[in-house]
């Protein structure tokens, strides 16, 4: 290319070209010997009035006889030398040029100097520039190769030789693949080829890469090439810039896994969802293997124990070697750590664990012997042991294994294990906890709310429970199926304003007060008299949730409570604040019955009613609470009639019912608490139930024994005759005796149990009472209830009924020689 005129102002497209560059030579004496035209240019001398003059006299002011001598003494020592010098122009002005020299040998003795002269401004700036390139190949931090175009290396400066231990003269003539291994070689050649064809440079572009010389340690290098081109555009090579990146690279990678892991970690809070997160995290970006182990308390959802080296149970592995699943303990495994090895050190001393080379870690070896085998021969070869700890308490231990990744664990890594345990480990704590109230809070769910219905001959039932609060898994909303005298059933459902803890809290009292009342045999509209008295003390003794004063939490309840007997078919309800229930015969008409509606529970000094149904064998009896109506924002018509749609359908088991009405009616989370309890009714047989009215005469008893033992015989129940008689005899005469002249009714029914019942018309209450030695009576009852399952007293509008329940197997025969016995001996 041809250089731009002098003075153009244009600057050349080298950097190392001195386009208006001079040059003359001196003799030894300092004669000029040679000039060039461009010389002339410079300084105006045509070659006649230099060549054979000396120079310091033509060109060098005297004031500057010094400083070009020591410039020649310089030459003169090192055989060269550049710089800037004043020198004197034709027209006498002194001129500022740059100056190389250099020694040229002749034949004999004689010794001449050739000088390239050049405007100080361009020397300097061809000193500068060539200084950079000497820099890049001696001094740049950055490694910097030349390549021909077959790839072959021209030169490499020191900072690339460094990596390959070899001096820059004897790389040259190498190829790439005398120091890199394995698809980054492939990688880096495919790229500079592409260089070469397309011209396309390459910009900071980051690859891994691995040394024949240190197979073990993964690098990352940022790759930068350009291809090389003469003048005339004659392709002559690719030069590549590379900077190891790698501590950088890991720091990013550490940065973006620690992101990951908080983002990943934690998504629920269950337990073992947790532990798998962060397991799948770690692989492969840290590890190729992890597992996940919690103290057996931890899994639990129960606090850390005391003892740290105690059991464990794996909640997860994953790994990117699919055979080393089978090496390792499984999930839900439960074990114990050898004391000796490097997990049961990290739980004891609660400090992380860095083995580099297990193959020197004896304490590994001595957990399993089988399993260390199989390890070893998966190529196990490195390990980081990391406690997981949480507000100060030991949760597990972290453990990451290398196999396929060759470079073992450095303390870097350890750091970074350290900073993602801890991540993690607050998620675990936290899903821990969640574990801790949700167990609490399904252990108060199985104490307030029934978990098997009783077997009843009365009824069969079916029940759908879904709180509005699925993190506690209750609610203020209860049912409940409890067993009666009489083979009949009480049926309940109630709903406490409000959800969750507290009013799950109150529930249990409310429904611990039914059974104690049902016990009783109060009467429906009775029992919710007196359940409206309790929840008037509850709201008494409440304080305010907030703890300031002023004002109490609002404590109210609906209920609705019904009696069937299934010897008359009767059904007695009472609802308090409640909707009252609906009624499906057997071809699946729909009703719901018009019952008085008594004031919600709470209000205080307003009385309930009851009222009677009479149900078909086959009814079906649906009791619910609001939230099932009124869950989809339906207001309570439109709820009532999509509940009467779904309950229509005759044919269908009671479970496919509470499906068809769940599908119905409930969305996925419904906004309030659901209770729905279905009751088909059953009738007991004419021939179960047999009954008689006696008249109070003293020959009743002996009338009653009779009765029973024909009926009992005709039973099949012989075994239970003289028992039953004893107990008949007892119950009969007491209401003879106390009834107050008024006929005595007996009826004997055979359901589960045999049941004897006795009624009079006196509101006496009998007591049971021990009698003494001396007394002529009183021994009646306690003989009733010894030889009886259970014994009780209900009261109706008439009068009251003493009933008694025998079990069908067996006869207390021998317990009654026992009682004789005892009291013979008194």
């Amino acid at each position: 290319m041809d250089a731009p005129a002098p003075g153009s102002g244009e600057v050349p497209e080298d950097p190392f070209e001195l386009p208006n560059s001079a040059s003359a030579v001196l003799d030894d004496r300092g004669r000029v010997v040679g000039w060039s035209e461009r010389a002339r240019e410079h300084l105006g001398y045509p070659p006649d009035e230099v060549l054979g003059r000396m120079a310091l006299e033509l060109f060098v002011d005297s004031r500057d006889h010094e400083v070009v001598r020591e410039a020649a003494a310089a030459c003169e020592r090192d055989q060269g030398w550049s710089g800037v010098l004043p020198v004197l122009h034709r027209s006498g002005r002194r001129v500022e040029l740059g100056f190389r020299v250099r020694a040229v040998i002749r034949a004999g003795p004689a010794r001449e100097w050739f000088l390239v002269v050049a405007p100080a401004e361009e020397m300097l700036q061809w000193e500068t520039d060539r200084s950079v390139l000497d820099g890049l190949f001696r001094r740049s931090p950055i490694g910097l190769s030349v390549h021909a175009p077959d790839l072959s290396i021209l030169r490499i400066n020191r900072a690339l030789a460094w990596y390959t231990q070899l001096s820059t003269a004897e790389i040259r003539s190498r190829r790439i693949g005398d120091f890199l291994i394995g698809p980054d070689l492939k990688t880096i050649e495919t790229r500079l080829r592409r260089v070469l064809e397309t011209g396309a440079p390459l910009i900071f572009t980051e690859q891994p890469c691995r040394l024949r010389s240190d197979p073990d340690h993964e690098r990352v290098v940022s790759v930068s090439a350009f291809r090389m081109e003469d003048p005339s555009g004659r392709i002559l090579g690719v030069t590549q810039l590379v900077e190891d990146v790698t501590d950088r690279y890991r720091a990013r990678r550490r940065l973006a896994l620690l992101n990951r892991a908080s983002a990943r970690i934690g998504t629920t809070l269950d337990l073992g969802q947790t532990t798998r997160e962060l397991a799948d995290v770690a692989v492969p970006d840290l590890a190729d293997a992890v597992s996940v182990d919690l103290l057996e308390s931890v899994a639990r959802g129960d606090e850390s124990a005391e003892e740290t080296s105690g059991t464990v149970r794996r909640m997860a592995v994953h790994s990117v070697v699919p055979e080393a699943l089978q090496v390792m303990y499984s999930a839900g495994s439960v074990f114990r750590f050898d004391p000796r090895t490097p997990h049961a050190r990290c739980l004891a001393e609660q400090q992380p664990i860095l083995e580099p080379e297990l193959r020197s870690s004896p304490g590994w070896y001595f957990q399993d012997p089988e399993r260390r085998r199989r390890a070893l021969e998966l190529d196990a070869h490195s390990l980081i042991v990391v406690p997981l700890k949480a507000r100060g308490l030991l949760l597990g231990l972290l453990s990451l294994w290398r196999a396929r990744r060759p470079e073992p664990f450095e303390e870097d890594d350890l750091t970074l294990a350290e900073e993602f345990a801890a991540r993690a480990a607050v998620c675990i704590d936290n899903a821990r906890r969640y574990t801790q109230q949700h167990q609490a809070a399904l252990t108060l769910q199985r104490s307030l709310l029934p978990q098997e219905l009783p077997d009843s001959s009365a009824v069969e039932v079916a029940h759908l429970y879904m709180p509005a609060d699925p993190a506690t898994g209750v609610g203020g909303d209860w049912f409940d199926v409890i067993p009666l005298s009489g083979a009949r059933v009480a049926l309940v459902v109630g709903d406490v304003v409000g959800h969750g803890l507290h009013a799950a809290a109150t529930m249990g009292r409310l429904r611990t007060a039914v059974h104690t009342l049902a016990g009783l045999d109060y009467a429906p509209d009775e029992v919710l008299s007196h359940l409206d008295d309790l929840v008037n003390r509850l709201a008494d003794e409440q304080e305010p949730a907030d703890g300031r004063s002023g004002g109490q939490q609002i404590v109210g309840a609906t209920c609705l409570y019904a009696v069937y007997d299934p010897t008359s078919r009767r059904c007695t309800l009472a609802r308090a604040g409640h909707l009252p229930p609906a009624v499906v015969t057997s071809d699946g008409t729909v009703t719901v019955p018009d019952l008085p509606e008594g004031p919600p529970l709470g209000l205080g000094g307003l009385p309930f009613e009851s009222a009677e149904l009479d149900l078909a064998e086959g009814s079906l009896l649906a009791l619910y609470t609001d939230g099932l109506v009124e869950a989809r924002g339906l207001d309570l018509d439109e709820g009532l009639s999509r509940l009467r749609e779904a309950l229509s359908r005759p044919g269908r088991s009671l479970e496919e019912t509470c499906t068809a009405v769940q599908d119905a009616l409930l969305p996925d989370h419904p906004p309030d608490d659901v209770a729905l309890l279905l009751a088909r009714t059953r009738v007991l047989a004419p021939e179960q139930v047999a009954s008689w009215e006696l008249p109070a005469e003293p020959t009743a008893a002996a009338r009653a024994r009779q009765l029973t033992e024909a009926t009992l015989t005709r039973w099949g129940l012989e075994e239970l005759a003289f028992t039953a008689e004893l107990v008949v005899s007892e119950l009969v005469t007491n209401g003879y005796r106390y009834g107050g002249g008024t006929p005595v009714m007996l009826r004997l029914i055979r359901d589960r149990s045999l049941i004897c019942e006795v009624s009079d018309g006196s509101n006496t209450a009998p007591h049971l009472r021990r009698a003494r030695i001396t007394d002529e009576g009183g021994r009646g009852l306690f003989l009733v209830a010894q030889l009886t399952e259970r014994w009780g007293t209900r009261y109706t509008r008439d009068g009251k009924t003493v009933w008694t329940e025998f079990p069908l197997a067996g006869s207390p025969r021998d317990l009654l020689i026992v009682l004789q016995e005892d009291a013979v001996e008194g």
